[in-house]
């Protein structure tokens, strides 16, 4: 659970996605079997961890929409608010900051997509991660990073305390 006067922050890339059917639209491209697993073990470790959103900000590419069905099927306890949005298909940074500044619960997971989430991640915390992939955002890779303000539309880059970084490669 997040402190009162803090807000939270899941920044999860989506899980490997499959590229074996060349007719498909980018985003229309599902999850390959890696990734799914991924998928699931990222909910294992976020439910591990208390790290339980309250609402979920999506993009609409069916990537980022099955990474999220496989996070939720693991042992979280909370049924969050999912927000699917359109304009999270490849934002960018910018654009990525001001959806999250439209949240309204403390607990937020955003899923994304590289390269716009990589320079999302690497401009919130006031230090980043000393990680060799941070700066590569691999897939399913996961920033929690929190904020010292009471309301979403207060942050600002370079104020977030970082908590985890954790990436996922599926083939365990």
């Amino acid at each position: 659970m997040t402190p009162l006067g803090y807000r939270r922050l899941i920044l999860t890339r989506h899980a490997k996605s499959a590229w074996d059917d060349p007719t498909l639209e980018d985003h229309d491209r599902p999850l390959n079997t890696r990734g799914q697993r991924s998928a699931r073990a990222l909910g294992d470790w976020l439910a591990s961890r208390g790290y339980e959103p309250e609402e979920v900000l999506c993009s609409t590419a069916a990537r980022t929409r099955e990474t999220w069905e496989g996070v939720v099927r693991t042992a979280l306890g909370t049924r969050p608010v999912l927000r699917l949005e359109p304009a999270l298909y490849h934002a960018g940074a910018e654009r990525m900051l001001a959806i999250l500044r439209t949240a309204s619960h403390q607990t937020v997971m955003m899923l994304g997509h590289n390269p716009g989430i990589s320079e999302f991640a690497a401009m919130l915390p006031s230090r980043t991660p000393m990680d060799p992939d941070f700066r590569r955002y691999p897939t399913a890779a996961t920033l929690v990073v929190d904020f010292q303000i009471e309301d979403w539309s207060q942050i600002r880059p370079g104020e977030g305390s970082v908590m985890d970084f954790v990436r996922f490669d599926g083939r365990a």
